[in-house]
């Protein structure tokens, strides 16, 4: 089963949190809201345009227009780069895996969508994300990452005078330049392990993608981690309003 979540990001306040999951097996796709919605319901949050129902079980064999319209078309000129920048091949055309690579936003809204991490043989979970906030990043910054090496080492380092979020977690390299942000969905399981458990995880540069690819898609980081205590978006947020017909 493939399985990926739906976050919102209030506008004002900037706070961020998990509202949906879609899951796809056996040629259905099926999307149900998490207590998150609930709690961003407080401050704004209205649900998703035709998906108005936070109890119900939304289940199609075609994907939902809030995810569908989040991929590129393949008709578009830019559509081989837009793949490749994801370090995807065009044979990888999986709608599941082309939302969780490229994250679908869009500056018409405040969706972002964000994968499970995958599990291995050996119990060892694998994600890929984008460095988030190179918008705010000195343009020495950009002129590192055209430097980086794929394979290189990312050091996730805690931001702790950031204003916005206390757990945020910044991206550096050996020599402490830093590129970005780890992404916001991945604070709450893996700052816990970065304070008392750093060497059970690791990140790594997966692709450099220089300009035209935009700011967003600069640097692909692949992050791994080892260790049993990961229980990744387990906590009560994450948790279903509508009992889903795929577990």
């Amino acid at each position: 089963m493939k399985k990926l979540f739906l976050a919102w990001q209030d506008p004002i306040s900037r706070a961020w949190f998990p509202v949906g999951r879609l899951t796809y097996e056996n040629g259905w796709y099926e999307f149900i809201y998490l207590r998150g919605a609930e709690e961003a319901k407080k401050i704004g949050f209205s649900g998703i345009w035709s998906l108005n129902e936070f109890d119900k079980v939304y289940r199609s064999q075609e994907l939902l227009p809030v995810f569908s319209h989040r991929i590129m078309r393949k008709s578009r000129p830019d559509y081989p780069d837009f793949i490749s920048w994801q370090n995807l091949s065009e044979a990888e055309d999986d709608p599941m895996v082309l939302l969780s690579r490229s994250g679908g936003k869009k500056v018409t809204d405040n969706y972002e969508i964000f994968p499970y991490p995958e599990q291995d043989e050996n119990g060892v979970y694998h994600l890929y994300f984008f460095t988030h906030g190179f918008r705010y990043m000195a343009s020495e910054t950009i002129d590192k990452i055209k430097k980086l090496e794929v394979g290189e080492i990312l050091y996730l380092m805690h931001d702790a005078q950031n204003s916005f979020d206390q757990d945020a977690l910044m991206l550096r390299t050996k020599d402490f330049y830093l590129l970005g942000f780890c992404p916001r969905y991945l604070l709450n399981d893996v700052f816990p392990l970065v304070q008392n458990h750093r060497n059970s995880v690791e990140v790594k540069v997966e692709r450099i993608n220089l300009p035209p690819a935009p700011l967003q898609m600069r640097l692909l980081c692949h992050l791994i981690v080892k260790h049993d205590d990961f229980k990744p978006f387990s906590s009560e947020m994450y948790e279903s309003l509508a009992v889903p017909i795929f577990s």
